[in-house]
């Protein structure tokens, strides 16, 4: 294969994930400017924005990596069969992992704050605000890079290529979707 051959490939399967990347970042921050109600209701949620976003794109990039080397090595099919173990439990260590890091975060976002004497909502409001949208926006993240790999695969797309752009928009977008419902949810309940 000539350069020229290889690079017209690689733009030909990044460019329409790139391109939709873009699109995505630019409503999530639509949404991030829609939530000044939330963002000033719950004090210390805007530290917990870059946290929850860079973790989906970790937990979720790592499922899709996964998952797309077990096609390369023909571990798994490229379809959805929840009955293939490997596929169980990639989907289930993103899930919990998800939601574990979330918490976590939560948790020292409120300790830093604490620490620092900047007056930050209750713990358990952080955490529940956490909890809810990771619960959300990793079930959406595990529908799309699932979809996105499988179906990229079968269509002679190579999905290491899709996984990083569509994980990092996907991400994006669902996280601060969830993240302003499950703030509306908890401010709502509380």
């Amino acid at each position: 294969m000539s350069i020229g051959s290889v690079a017209r490939e690689a733009y030909r399967e990044g460019l329409p994930a790139l391109a939709a990347s873009t699109i995505g970042g630019l409503f999530a921050g639509v949404v991030l400017g829609g939530m000044r109600g939330e963002l000033g209701a719950v004090s210390g949620l805007l530290v917990l924005v870059p946290a929850l976003l860079a973790t989906r794109g970790n937990v979720y990039g790592s499922l899709g990596a996964r998952l797309a080397s077990g096609l390369h090595q023909g571990l798994i099919e490229p379809r959805v069969d929840w009955a293939d173990e490997r596929l169980r439990g990639a989907v289930g260590a993103a899930l919990g992992n998800g939601v574990l890091v979330s918490v976590f975060a939560a948790t020292v976002a409120w300790l830093v704050l604490t620490l620092g004497n900047a007056d930050p909502a209750p713990l358990v409001t952080l955490v529940a605000i956490a909890t809810v949208a990771g619960l959300l926006s990793g079930t959406a993240l595990t529908v799309a890079v699932v979809t996105v790999v499988f179906v990229g695969y079968r269509r002679g797309l190579n999905p290491d290529t899709l996984v990083g752009p569509i994980v990092t928009t996907t991400g994006d977008v669902f996280g601060m979707t969830f993240l302003l419902l499950a703030t509306r949810f908890v401010i709502g309940v509380t």
